[in-house]
């Protein structure tokens, strides 16, 4: 099956149902869904990104955005539809975020994640994600995993 990776707005109605699905997932796995609080202008160029994924059919089937924290891009929402999971999707997002963060001038992306989420934990670790110092809303919850990669330079050594 070919997908598509689209920049989209946060705000569009596509983000907007996607997220509610994300919120969903939480909900089902943790009780609540996550309280950090996101403002559409966060996820606007040059100082964050939002993509979506779309089939072949031109329906999306998951997302994936970047935002500031200070100098580092901060990955948000990466979801993949469960019909569509199990074909590389969320690797691909989390590279488009990267390079579209990378592309903004960040050196490195940080995310936070939980222990129930053990296949997006077991991703990010593969794709070179390692534990940092905890930060944002949930910095001082128990449990909570937060993850940071060093971007890429494409300054020659």
């Amino acid at each position: 099956m070919q997908f598509t990776l689209s920049r989209t707005p946060f705000s569009s109605p596509v983000a907007r149902a996607l997220c509610e699905e994300v919120q969903a997932e939480y909900v089902r796995r943790y009780g609540a869904g996550d309280m950090t609080e996101l403002a559409d202008a966060d996820f606007e160029p040059p100082n964050g990104d939002f993509i979506v994924v779309y089939d072949e059919s031109g329906s999306p089937v998951g997302c994936g955005g970047w935002r500031s924290h200070g100098e580092d891009a901060e990955m948000k929402r990466v979801f993949v539809r469960e019909s569509a999971r199990r074909q590389g999707l969320a690797k691909r997002i989390v590279a488009a975020v990267e390079a579209s963060a990378a592309a903004a001038g960040r050196k490195r992306v940080i995310l936070e994640t939980g222990p129930r989420q053990p296949e997006a934990v077991a991703m990010y670790g593969l794709l070179g994600y390692v534990p940092v110092a905890p930060f944002g809303y949930y910095g001082d919850t128990d449990g909570s995993i937060h993850l940071g990669k060093e971007l890429a330079s494409d300054i020659p050594h």
